[in-house]
This record gives structure tokens, sequence and C-alpha cells, in this order.
């Protein structure tokens, strides 16, 4: 193998087509693994597998922009948490939360919660309405807050299943001889006078009273249940499958880089030691990487991570000793060729160490051929923790690609036609694979004299 400089190896790498390409693929996953880390809280990551966190969340919810492709509009699912807040000082005190919503879809919402969270002393009266698009309007609950002497914090859910709402909506529908029994209530706030959705702009009211006594709201949160739900949708668990998406492309890059690195460092050393040193120490550390490289990587793997730890770090480490072996025995070959050079020659001569040696003589000769390999790694290690994740082996409290799969398949997500939840990480895998390939392609190539020919 021929030395080959810096300067040359990026000269011929911007010629290559191919490796442009995964250049360009490996910049989109750096800048999306930045925005990941920006914008998306560390709470939400740590809460990936805490079902309170997510209750809010539609289940199998499909991605909205489904809605771009069909004729008849899927229902969004919506959660208003932003209340237009009024408040009237008087005898009589009102603290009013306005939720205004746009509903223009073909088919009825599956449910309505709201959710709140007040501090207040003595007595209030909570009232929930809604104003219709054709301006009617339905008082849904009435209800008394518990009584206090003291001020206490108050947290409820109200949902629209709730039979004080249920006889409020059926009351009204009555007086108006609307009432239809093949209806829910739920869907009858949403309806017309032909039993069809009734579209345009829906308020509602919150209405919270108190004699002398102020109430402060401290959360306000209103959901209207629907079929679509973010640019992912959700899965089984109601878990945001974008939040995944975007965290396991940082974690990706962590666990293919780190294996890839360390094991292509650690065979480049071991196998240009043994080619430096030749006779009995190559010969016994020859023997043990033969050790090593006969040994089932898939099995041990397994075994080691049900027995000891299915950790990320400890998973990386597990790769790392499994990755090297290949590495030392190409490097060892290289090393053959370079220590019979004359300047590696006459470095013995002058007495210098073998260690420098071997560090500055030897392995910079090699660095062309690291990185091409480095490169070429990483798509294995990212599929052999997609695959023992897949498998439940993986570390459940990270969202891999690999867990999102594994939570997919344990759910039975293809048999449901659950397509969203099981091709964005597959597609998000391969894209990743295929960027290191065209890039590790492309360096070889360059430092491989045969391929270069």
């Amino acid at each position: 193998m021929s030395s080959i400089s810096a300067p040359e190896i990026r000269k011929e790498f911007i010629k290559s087509k191919v490796g442009l390409v995964g250049i360009g693929i490996l910049s989109c996953l750096i800048i999306l693994s930045a925005v990941s880390a920006i914008t998306i809280p560390i709470d939400t990551f740590k809460q990936w597998n805490n079902p309170g966190s997510w209750i809010s969340y539609p289940k199998t919810s499909v991605p909205v922009w489904i809605n771009y492709f069909v004729s008849e509009k899927i229902p969004e699912h919506l959660i208003l948490d932003n209340p237009v807040t009024i408040t009237k000082d008087d005898t009589i005190s009102l603290t009013s939360n306005q939720f205004g919503m746009q509903y223009y879809y073909d088919d009825f919402p599956s449910d309505f919660i709201y959710e709140f969270n007040v501090e207040y002393s003595g007595s209030h009266l909570l009232q929930i309405s809604v104003i219709r698009p054709d301006q009617s309007e339905i008082l849904l609950l009435s209800k008394t807050l518990p009584y206090s002497d003291t001020t206490v914090m108050h947290n409820e859910r109200i949902f629209s299943t709730d039979n004080n709402i249920k006889k409020n909506i059926q009351i009204y529908f009555s007086e108006m001889e609307l009432y239809n029994k093949n209806m829910s209530s739920e869907d009858m706030i949403f309806a017309n006078i032909d039993g069809k959705v009734l579209k345009g702009d829906y308020l509602f009211l919150v209405n919270i009273y108190g004699a002398n006594e102020k109430v402060s709201v401290i959360d306000s949160k209103l959901i209207v249940g629907g079929k679509a739900y973010g640019m992912m949708g959700t899965d089984e668990l109601r878990r945001d499958l974008i939040v995944g998406l975007l965290w396991g492309t940082p974690l990706a890059l962590f666990i293919g880089i780190a294996v890839a690195v360390g094991s292509v460092i650690s065979g480049l050393i071991y196998g240009v030691y043994s080619g430096f040193k030749g006779k009995k120490t190559d010969e016994v550390m020859m023997r043990f990487n033969d050790v090593i490289y006969a040994l089932p990587a898939l099995p041990f793997l397994i075994i080691l991570a049900v027995t000891i730890s299915n950790s990320i770090f400890l998973l990386v480490g597990f790769l790392m000793i499994f990755g090297w072996v290949g590495i030392a025995k190409v490097s060892r070959s290289m090393a053959l060729q370079i220590k019979t050079r004359q300047y590696v020659e006459a470095s013995q001569m002058m007495g210098q160490k073998n260690s420098k040696i071997v560090f500055k003589h030897m392995i910079p000769q090699l660095l062309p051929y690291a990185f091409a390999s480095i490169a070429i790694s990483v798509p294995a290690a990212i599929t052999t923790e997609a695959g023992l994740s897949f498998l439940g082996l993986g570390d459940p409290t990270f969202p891999t690609w690999g867990q999102i799969l594994h939570d997919a398949n344990t759910y039975g997500a293809a048999a449901r036609g659950l397509w969203w939840w099981i091709a964005p990480p597959g597609i998000m895998i391969a894209i990743t694979g295929l960027a290191f390939v065209f890039i590790g392609n492309a360096l070889d190539a360059i430092v491989n004299p045969k391929l270069k020919k």
C-alpha cells in the first residue's frame, strides 16, 4: 500500500459522486441530531417509557399529512393548552378559559377531555359550555368544586363520557327536537340537523364562579380526540413517534461511530504491533485473533445482554470486542510490508523504541485505510444494535430505532396495518447505513490501489 497524503485523498474524494452523496446524507443526519437535542426537551427523552407522560395523546393515530392524500379528512387529535383567560372581580368572581378551534373534518371526534389544576379556597362553581358554528350554545356541565376552608390544590380530569354531560346534551337536543338515539352524546355536539358533521368554528367556555373568593387556574387543557396526530403518528402506548425517530438519530450515530472508531483503533494497533514484532509474538497474537474471530458474535451478544446487562453503553463495548479482529488481520498484513522499508529499518538501527516506531512511522501510513474501515464499519454496528433491540435485548430506556421496531412487533403493528410505526425507523436505519457505505466505498476506492485502478 502506497502512502497517500490528506490533500490527495480530499481531492480524489471530491471527484466521487457517491462519496459526496454520502457526505450530504450524513450532514443531514448530524443537523437532525442537533435539532433534536435543541428543540426536544430532555424530559421527553427520559419519559419515553412512562405511560403517564403520554396520557393526553391518542392511540395508534395516523400522521396528520395523510389528510393531503385522502378525500375524506380524518379528524386530528387536538391538544388545546393555551386558552384565552378572562377574569372579573365582583361580588361573584369569574375566571373564564376560552378554547377556540376550527373543525373542518369529515368525521366526528372520538371524545373530548378537559384537564385542569386550580388553587382556591371556599366554594366554587364550574361550568363548561360550547358555542357551535350555528351560534347555538350548549351547557355541558355544571358542578361545584369540593369545598375547603383553606387554600387547596385541586386537579381533575373531566371526560365527555361523564353522565352529567350526557344528560345535559340529551336534554338540550330533546328540547330542540333533534335528539338522535343512534348517535353518541359526544357526536351530537358536532352534528348538524341532518346528523352529519357540523363544520366551522367552535368555542368551548370553562367558567369558574366564586363568592368573594378568587380562584387561580394553574393549568387548563382541552383535548379533542381524533385519529390523526403529529408528523409520524403515535403507537399503542400513545407515544409521539416523531420524538423517538428524532432521538434515535443521535443515538444511532453514537452507537455506530463509537463502535467503529473503537474497533478500528484497537484492531489497527493490535495488527500493526503483531506484524512489526513477528516471530513468536506474531504467532501467539494471531492465534488469539483467530479464536475471537471464530466465536459466533450474535449468540455471545445475546448471552452477554441477558446475563450481564442490556445497557446501551455495555452493548457498545460488547460490539467493540467482536469488531476489531478483521481489522487486525488486514493491518497486520500491511504492517509486514511497511516494516521492510528503509526508514523503519533505520529507526531500529538508531535504537528507537518499538512503540515509537509503531505509532510514529507505521500507523500513520495506515490512517487512510483506517478512515475507510471506520466508515464501512458503522452500518454493521447500527444494524447489530437494531437487531438485538428488535429481539428485546436492547436498552429499553433509550428510544432507538431498533427499540421502536421491537415495540411495533410486540403489539402486532404489521398485522394491524400500522405502517407508520414500522416503515420510518426501518427507512432511517437504511438511510444511515447507506450514508456510511457510500463514504466508505469512496474512501476504499482511493486508498486501495487495486480498486483505484
